[in-house]
């Protein structure tokens, strides 16, 4: 019996001087050292990482920098392509028409402009290399480039700087009953609300206004004067340069979208082409004309474009058209380009006039998540057909 309890008293203090050795100082220094050096290595991972990833980023920055730069220049190249294009259609066009004069002077209205020209075929995305000569193609290594792109006819739509007539006498504007009406056909035929027709008008003409009330300020204004002067330049800052801006006179984004492609902002008044100019165009100018005499107008057009409004008339089944509201050539252009480079994608439009042989760049501005102009033909058309 007295063996046996010594056997279980040692038993029993054993865990007692186990438990005791685990807490000597000796041991507490190690987890403490332990501990230290796992924060040491994930304070050094962490900063590592930070240093990776803004490295990762610089070079990410840096290379959509450079493929924007890359692709501007691209853009700005086929832009030019595009103005060489329109400088040969228009010099093609008056030697055709023989429109030079004796002393060779180029006509003004650089000959006929229909759908059938060169300038009027969609580029459907198509890769760079192909335009290039065979000594200039693209070396092993360099990323594919595909390029995309529209040539549209500015004056194919109505034309809303000419909505407000000049100032009279008393240096009050209004606006035009004949683009009134226009506007009016147009809308009732896009089943657009009219009441968004009466706002976009009172604010276009307020606009108006007010741009020109800054335009005659400009260089006459007194020191009391100061308020009122920045009161019209931020009135005239308003007064929209381009389609898509028409939503700051407060119509809808729905609205703007409908109009977008058949209507335009140009700097000057411009006749409407009737060889380029859409059904739903047609008939909101020209007055008396139903929605379905224009639809055959254009489907007649596509077979022969005019060359004349006297033929152009008679086809239309109206006495005659007035030179200044129409016109079977044009001078403005609107030009839609895509460039694809790798995983990114630039798209840009711009605006071209052409007098005669000469050409210019009248503003160029960068898009996103905006389709392609729509084509030429009708939209109501193809919808009923």
């Amino acid at each position: 019996m007295k063996v046996q309890t010594r056997r279980i008293v040692s038993i029993h203090k054993a865990p007692v001087c186990m438990h005791s050795r685990a807490n000597t100082p000796f041991h507490r220094q190690q987890g403490v050292a332990l501990i230290s050096a796992m924060l040491v290595v994930t304070l050094v991972a962490t900063l590592a990482s930070v240093a990776l990833w803004q490295q990762w980023r610089h070079v990410e920055v840096e290379s959509a920098e450079r493929q924007r730069i890359q692709s501007s220049w691209l853009l700005s190249g086929a832009f030019d392509w595009t103005r060489l294009i329109l400088r040969e259609d228009a010099l093609a066009g008056v030697a055709g028409a023989s429109l030079t004069s004796g002393s060779g002077q180029v006509s003004a209205t650089g000959g006929i402009d229909h759908l059938g020209e060169p300038w009027a075929l969609p580029l459907k995305e198509a890769k760079l290399s192909t335009f290039l000569a065979q000594d200039q193609q693209l070396r092993e290594g360099d990323p594919e480039v595909f390029l995309s792109g529209q040539v549209t006819d500015a004056q194919s739509r109505i034309n809303l700087s000419q909505w407000v007539e000049p100032n009279d006498a008393k240096g009050q504007a209004r606006l035009s009953p004949t683009m009134q009406l226009r506007m009016s056909r147009l809308f009732g035929v896009l089943g657009l609300p009219g009441t968004e027709l009466e706002t976009l008008s009172q604010a276009w003409l307020v606009a108006t206004q007010a741009a020109r009330s800054r335009s005659a300020s400009v260089g006459s204004e007194r020191p009391s004067d100061a308020s009122n002067a920045s009161n019209a330049s931020i009135a005239s800052a308003l007064l929209p340069l381009q389609t898509g801006q028409l939503q700051w006179l407060g119509i809808r984004a729905e609205t703007v979208a409908a109009l977008a492609p058949f209507v335009t902002i140009l700097p000057e008044s411009t006749p409407v082409n009737l060889n380029t100019a859409s059904a739903e165009v047609i008939y909101a100018s020209v007055a008396g004309l139903d929605l379905s005499s224009a639809q055959k107008f254009v489907q007649a057009r596509g077979q022969s474009h005019f060359d004349n409004l006297t033929d152009t008339a008679k086809a239309l089944g109206v006495k005659s058209l007035d030179t200044g509201q129409f016109s079977v050539s044009s001078r403005y252009f609107e030009v839609w380009g895509r460039l694809r480079l790798e995983d990114r994608t630039q798209e840009e439009t711009a605006l071209i006039f052409r007098d005669a042989g000469n050409t210019r760049l009248v503003w160029r501005q960068k898009i996103a998540g905006i389709l392609p102009p729509a084509n030429q033909e009708s939209l109501l058309q193809s919808k009923k057909l």
